[in-house]
C-alpha cells in the first residue's frame, strides 16, 4: 500500500507532445510508471516514443484505461486542463503547472473536492512512491524505499531531506509535494490524514514554508489526529517581513506567518522543528530508530 500513487497508476499527461511533458513523462515512464497516453487536442493519432497521444483525457480514459493525469500545460490553459481530467472520471491529478490565476484556481478547487478528486498542486514537483510510481518532476535518485512519509511544500528542500534521509540509511514510503500557490487541491492536513491511515508509514516528515497558517492548522490537527510522529522544517527563518519568498504563496504579513510562529505553533503540539533541512532529518532518523 502506498499513498496516491502505486503500481496500479495509468498515467495520462496533458502536454506530452511539449518539451517539458515529454521530458518528464518519459522520466516517469523509465522509473516504472505506466504511462499509457497523452494529450493534445489537435495532435490525436500521433505517438512520443509509442506513446498514443489523444485529442482529450476521455478517449485516454476509455480507450487507453487512464486514471491519473498528469498536467503540463501552460497556465492559462491549466484550470481547464485539470477541469477536464476531472469530468473525464480520472481518480487523481497532479498538476505541476505554476501561476495558474487565482480566479481560475478557486472554482477549479471546488470542482475537484465536490466530485472527490484527489487533485496535488498546482505548482508542485509531484509526488512518488520509490520502486511503485513517480509522477511529477521529483529526482527519484535522492530517494530509497522506507519509513518516512514526507509532505511539502517545496520541492528543492525535498529532496535534500530525502538525500540526508538515504545518507542516514532511511527511505520513505511517498513524497508528496502539495504545491506553494496560494490555491492547492489538497493540504497538509489532507495528506497527514493519508499516512496516518497507510500501514508503510511510520514517521512523517513535514515541510512548510512561511505565509499563511497551513502548518499552525496542520499542528492542531496533528495534535487531535495523528498518532504518528511527525516531524517539520519551516523554510525562511531568516525572511524579512512583506517581501515574497519563492512560492506565490510565501510571504509575511505583520507577525503572522513568519518561519519562528509556525514553529512555536508546531512544538506546542509536540512536534520537533529542524531550523535546517539537515536538522530536520536527523531528528528524523533519531526518531524513527527509537519507534
Amino acid at each position: 500500500m502506498s499513498i496516491i500513487i502505486d503500481k496500479e497508476t495509468k498515467l495520462v499527461v496533458s502536454g506530452l507532445t511539449g518539451r517539458e511533458g515529454s521530458f518528464h513523462g518519459l522520466r516517469n515512464r523509465e522509473y516504472g510508471t505506466d504511462l499509457v497516453a497523452g494529450v493534445t487536442p489537435g495532435k490525436g493519432g500521433q505517438e512520443v516514443e509509442g506513446v498514443p497521444v489523444y485529442n482529450t483525457i476521455r478517449e485516454s480514459v476509455e480507450e487507453a484505461g487512464a486514471n491519473t493525469s498528469m498536467i503540463f500545460v501552460p497556465a492559462r490553459f491549466a484550470a481547464a486542463a485539470i477541469n477536464e481530467a476531472i469530468d473525464s472520471g480520472v481518480e487523481t491529478v497532479i498538476a505541476i503547472t505554476e501561476g495558474i490565476p487565482v480566479m481560475d484556481m478557486l472554482p477549479t478547487y471546488w470542482k475537484a473536492k465536490e466530485q472527490g478528486v484527489t487533485l496535488i498542486g498546482p505548482n508542485c514537483p509531484g509526488v512518488l512512491s520509490p520502486e511503485k510510481a513517480n509522477v511529477g518532476i521529483i529526482p527519484a535518485q535522492f530517494f530509497d524505499r522506507g519509513r518516512i512519509g514526507v509532505v511539502s511544500k517545496s520541492g528543492t528542500l525535498t529532496y535534500q531531506i530525502g538525500n540526508e534521509l538515504k545518507q542516514a540509511g532511511e527511505g520513505n514510503s511517498s513524497i508528496v509535494g502539495i504545491g506553494g500557490d496560494p490555491i492547492v487541491g489538497s493540504d497538509f492536513i489532507d495528506i497527514l490524514t493519508r499516512f496516518e491511515n497507510d500501514e508503510e508509514t511510520d514517521l512523517i516528515v513535514m515541510v512548510g514554508e512561511i505565509g499563511g497558517d497551513a502548518e499552525e492548522r496542520a499542528a492542531d490537527f496533528i495534535a487531535d489526529k495523528i498518532t504518528k510522529p511527525v516531524v517539520a522544517y519551516i523554510a525562511g527563518f531568516t525572511a524579512p517581513p512583506g517581501k515574497q519568498m519563492g512560492h506565490a504563496g510565501a510571504i509575511i504579513s505583520g507577525s503572522s506567518g513568519t518561519a519562528r510562529a509556525k514553529q512555536e505553533a508546531l512544538e506546542a503540539k509536540g512536534v520537533r522543528v529542524g531550523e535546517s533541512p539537515t536538522e530536520a532529518a536527523r531528528i528524523a532518523v533519531e526518531k524513527l530508530q527509537a519507534l
